[in-house]
């Protein structure tokens, strides 16, 4: 991968040339921001599905025609008041600001195409955010290449820092004329200067003093509020959804695991950019039953532990037949079968997907393709006796999608 380290932490890029990036259309990333760090507002073309890998923080969207509905109240401090009023002359402006988000470990989180965003890092540990952006998604019109419009800093110079990062994610103010800018903003033109400067600080920079933003009370957040999406409009509208709560599981199984599902029914803003997302646990040497992807490529990133992974082509050929660790990221494309076993420690992941409503067919388990054929065209398809196609149709008894380890006779 290559990386671009930056002030405040480090922005890792998977090739997106690779095979296997360019089969699903995706442009893997990862960030990590230390603590009280700031990634700079910019927007990109294509949208973006990102899991909080680790830690926590603030996330801003600003979205075109929405209201500031965040506002100071008279309870602001005595010093902030007097601050912003030698600023501004004596007239005293409340601060207002579109909806900031509290994002956690286990969140899924919905980034539109052409959305300015920015995310501050308010814990004390790193915050880790690892990201496909569908390169192939209708909303992008430009080319698949990953990109991304700062509105702010830029990739250092010194240092080895790519290429691409140099060519692809640039502060776009730096190009304008300072003298127009200034007369848009209304602003001094040296404001505009010193937004155009070169920054060697990066995409990711450190907060002079640890940033406050209006927000709701921790405890006014959406826990326990159920919701059809149809009181969500475009300003309103959520952008994550925690997927470490196992009571939330769509499948589960005490003897193989858990998986939870994040879709267009979970998360409406998914119906519009056309993705989703599944976490797992499997437990040691568990099985997730061979079966292929209906609607959609699958980016598989693995969060802890290891598994051995197979994934068969229409030729009858694996195009991948090895095993996968903590960090690493393979794809699984549309329609090719996979099956994936755990090792000894178990495997914990999360698969981001290029469809709002996915779907799998099992080849094996309760709800297979096997379990739907007719008894006499398994035996003549494979010239097996009627006792053995039944095995391969109710072996697995009421167990689906997760299957536990085979018992082994000593």
């Amino acid at each position: 991968s290559r990386r671009i380290e930056s002030e405040g932490g480090i922005t890792e890029m998977w090739d997106e040339n690779e095979d296997q990036f360019q089969c699903a259309g995706v442009a893997p990333l990862r960030n990590t921001l230390r603590p009280n760090a700031l990634s700079l507002p910019n927007f990109h073309p294509s949208p973006r599905l990102v899991y909080i890998e680790r830690g926590e923080g603030l996330l801003g969207l600003s979205y075109p025609g929405c209201p500031e509905t965040f506002q100071s109240g008279e309870s602001s401090s005595r010093q902030e008041g007097r601050r912003e009023e030698e600023q501004q002359g004596g007239r005293s402006r409340r601060e207002q600001h579109q909806k900031v988000h509290r994002i956690r470990q286990g969140d899924i989180v919905a980034l539109p195409a052409g959305v300015a965003h920015w995310c501050f890092n308010d814990g004390k540990e790193e915050l880790v955010a690892v990201s496909i952006t569908d390169l192939n998604n209708q909303a992008n019109q430009l080319d698949q290449k990953l990109r991304a419009f700062y509105l702010a800093g830029g990739p250092p110079k010194k240092g080895q820092q790519s290429e691409q990062a140099q060519e692809s994610f640039q502060n776009i103010f730096r190009a304008f004329d300072a003298e127009l800018m200034a007369e848009a903003f209304n602003v001094p033109e040296e404001v505009v200067r010193r937004m155009q400067r070169e920054d060697e600080r990066g995409l990711i920079v450190n907060a002079r003093e640890m940033m406050s933003v209006i927000r709701p009370d921790e405890n006014d957040g959406e826990v326990g509020t159920t919701s059809n999406g149809l009181e969500e409009t475009v300003c309103t509208m959520r952008i994550h959804h925690n997927m470490d709560n196992r009571r939330q599981a769509d499948v589960y199984s005490r003897q193989a695991g858990s998986f939870n599902i994040v879709n267009q029914h979970k998360l409406p803003i998914l119906r519009y950019m056309d993705l989703s997302a599944e976490k797992g646990n499997l437990y040691p040497n568990a099985l997730y039953t061979p079966n292929w992807e209906m609607r959609g490529h699958r980016i598989v990133y693995v969060i802890r532990g290891d598994a051995q992974v197979q994934v068969v082509a229409s030729n009858g050929q694996t195009v991948l037949n090895d095993r996968v660790n903590q960090g690493q990221m393979f794809v699984i494309p549309q329609f090719f079968a996979a099956t994936v076993k755990a090792g000894n420690n178990g495997f914990e992941y999360v698969s981001m997907k290029t469809s709002g409503s996915p779907m799998k067919s099992p080849l094996a388990g309760y709800t297979s393709v096997f379990r739907a054929m007719p008894l006499q065209v398994i035996t003549n398809s494979y010239q097996i006796s009627p006792n053995e196609a039944q095995q391969l149709k109710l072996n697995r008894g009421g167990q689906s999608f997760l299957l536990s380890p085979r018992r082994t006779s000593a």
